[in-house]
């Protein structure tokens, strides 16, 4: 089995967080190669223009469907890779107590809610600029895991045993001091992310379930793409147990007819009237 092959099968049959680490890691490279292209190409073109999400309004209303696509980007290799490490130690927990379903739909909700606090950031901080990254929606997925789950226990290597809530509160804690610093809007953008997943958690226990349309969805495209079933073929089994009997039937009456003849032409003329072909066959039927 080749890389491409062992690349294939992981994706098939790995959950909602190998499925998303592949779709942030597929899209990256497809435009980081694209972006060289366009590069040697000297065309003018920057792709983070079109994915990328601005906390301009006026920006964010031409480009709507930024508010979903700047979760799938993100701006260096670096950055790529640390989001995708939480990805999936976040992931993984989720997955202990809530589905796949409900993992992407709190992936998606996540991400759209810590872009709208980007959004809403530009009245605090008065700047303008463009957001990429999974970090708001990874943070949601993290708090929602902590939110129902606060004193799991983890094991992390040089420290030891710690409760999740502990984790998490460092996190968050790092994003909070680091607000007046640098990337104001995208440090508002991870606490946004941080409060959808608390609320979605919340929410849900009181019996409501934010990501169910996301389920919906999930199945619909799932149903769409799955192989119809074949109209199974229907063989018409006759009766052959009938047939044969009736074949041997038949044969027995011929067989009888032939002996009768023999026998008649015997009575009349005698055996040595009989042809060479007729004695075999009744020495045979004699048999």
């Amino acid at each position: 089995m080749n890389i491409l092959d062992d690349l294939k099968l992981q994706y098939k049959t790995g959950g909602m967080v190998q499925k998303l680490i592949f779709w942030n890691i597929g899209l990256f490279l497809v435009f980081t190669l694209l972006d060289v292209v366009l590069k040697f190409s000297k065309i003018d073109f920057n792709y983070f223009d079109v994915v990328a999400l601005s906390s301009d309004i006026n920006t964010f209303l031409v480009k709507p469907w930024t508010i979903i696509t700047f979760n799938f980007f993100h701006a260096g290799i670096f950055h790529l890779i640390f989001n995708l490490l939480i990805l999936h130690f976040s992931g993984r927990l989720f997955n202990t107590y809530f589905t796949d379903k409900q993992l992407f739909g709190v992936y998606v909700l996540g991400g759209i809610f810590s872009g709208i606090t980007f959004v809403l950031s530009y009245f605090f901080i008065g700047k303008a600029g463009l957001l990429v990254g999974a970090s708001g929606a990874i943070m949601a997925i993290l708090i929602a895991t902590t939110t129902y789950a606060p004193f799991m226990l983890l094991r992390i290597p040089l420290i030891g045993i710690v409760k999740l809530w502990h984790v998490a509160f460092v996190i968050l804690f790092i994003d909070l001091i680091q607000l007046p610093l640098e990337n104001t809007g995208g440090h508002l953008a991870h606490l946004g992310g941080a409060l959808f997943g608390f609320i979605y958690v919340k929410i849900l226990q009181s019996g409501t379930d934010l990501t169910k349309p996301f389920s919906l969805f999930l199945d619909a495209i799932v149903n769409i793409f799955k192989p119809k079933k074949k109209t199974p073929f229907k063989k018409v089994h006759r009766n052959a147990t009938k047939n044969v009997v009736n074949s041997l039937v038949s044969k027995k009456d011929f067989t009888q007819k032939q002996i009768d003849d023999i026998l008649d032409k015997i009575s009349k003329s005698g055996y040595d009237s009989l042809t060479k072909e007729e004695k075999e066959f009744l020495f045979k039927a004699g048999k």
